[in-house]
């Protein structure tokens, strides 16, 4: 029988995008979308019906769910956050109850129920500023935001329980992932869906950081590579282009590729409050490169080419309310 996979997040952007690979690649996969009253399985709604995919709702800040949700996977690829850094501002102790506590309650319930692997998801955020590059995994942690501060605290628990109680665990650090699905609050989907929508003065914040831009479907790709290799237990692994660009320079490249003339205009209520901006991210990869073989497939261009082409349609873009400012 297939392994399963069990999938807190699988709603989300990456989420949705891990589920949809794992099952390309012959698992079976539990998927927990948060419960709603909607009936809404967010991004996985845009999946076709699979015979291998099981869909949950509930939430991972409930420690008895967690237990039923976990049972009998074979890997717990944890997922499930609150990530908008601005909202983090706002309701801090939202992302503690969901990110170290959501963590605590998913870790104990593998811990429990014997699973042979968890991929948790951190962020490269918890770096902060770049003290120097490329970013390596001993680079020291700095929260910069309540959300940054939340994951530094969500990977601590994590890791604790590898060295506590041998759970078999390993930290996968995503850069700046991007793609169809992305939420608007992410600079990329801001800055194609204000274009698409026709408008010719674009409102963003501060244009001068860099980011080591990842296609979704490279960090998806390094999840499974990571589950798949028994040596990256216990290790904290960055997933990472080993390449930085400016937003103002994402921002020409995008504007290139869409063919629109466009000028940039700062948006006061997108800039971070002032020790809050991380400045620089370039992240290494060769520790993940050395433990499974594993490089991007996807360079920038042709990942915002498809990126482009998704958020364009009509249908799409009217989901995105391009016009408003997502915290």
């Amino acid at each position: 029988m297939s392994r399963l996979a069990v999938v807190t997040g699988a709603d989300g952007f990456i989420g949705s995008h891990l589920t949809e690979m794992l099952l390309a690649r012959g698992w079976r996969v539990r998927a927990l979308a948060q419960y709603n009253s909607f009936n809404s399985w967010g991004w996985l709604d845009e999946l076709p019906p699979h015979p291998a995919l099981e869909v949950v709702s509930g939430d991972v800040r409930d420690a008895a769910f967690c237990r039923t949700l976990v049972a009998g996977g074979d890997v717990v690829f944890h997922l499930a956050a609150l990530i908008a850094i601005p909202y983090s501002y706002a309701a801090p102790e939202s992302y503690v109850d969901t990110n170290v506590r959501g963590t605590l309650n998913i870790c104990q319930a593998a811990r429990d129920a014997g699973s042979r692997r968890v991929i948790h998801t951190s962020t490269s955020e918890v770096y902060g500023t770049a003290q120097y590059v490329p970013i390596d995994e001993t680079h020291p942690l700095q929260p910069q935001s309540p959300y940054s501060a939340s994951k530094i605290g969500a990977d601590a628990m994590a890791m604790s329980f590898h060295l506590s109680f041998g759970l078999p665990l390993t930290i996968a650090r995503p850069f700046n992932t991007y793609g169809p699905r992305q939420s608007a609050r992410a600079v990329i989907p801001t800055i194609i869906t204000q274009i698409a929508s026709g408008m010719r003065e674009i409102k963003l914040g501060d244009v001068t950081p860099t980011r080591d831009f990842n296609y979704v479907e490279d960090t998806c790709r390094g999840f499974i590579a990571l589950a798949d290799c028994d040596a990256a237990i216990g290790k904290t692994v960055n997933i990472a282009s080993n390449y930085e660009i400016s937003v103002g320079d994402t921002l020409n490249l995008i504007r290139e590729l869409m063919g629109q003339e466009v000028r940039f205009i700062t948006d006061e209520q997108r800039l971070r409050p002032k020790h809050s901006e991380v400045f620089r991210l370039w992240g290494e990869n060769r520790l993940l490169r050395e433990l499974t073989g594993f490089t991007p497939e996807t360079d920038l261009r042709e990942g915002l080419s498809r990126t482009i082409a998704w958020f364009s349609d009509p249908a799409r873009l009217a989901r995105y309310k391009a016009g408003m400012y997502n915290v």
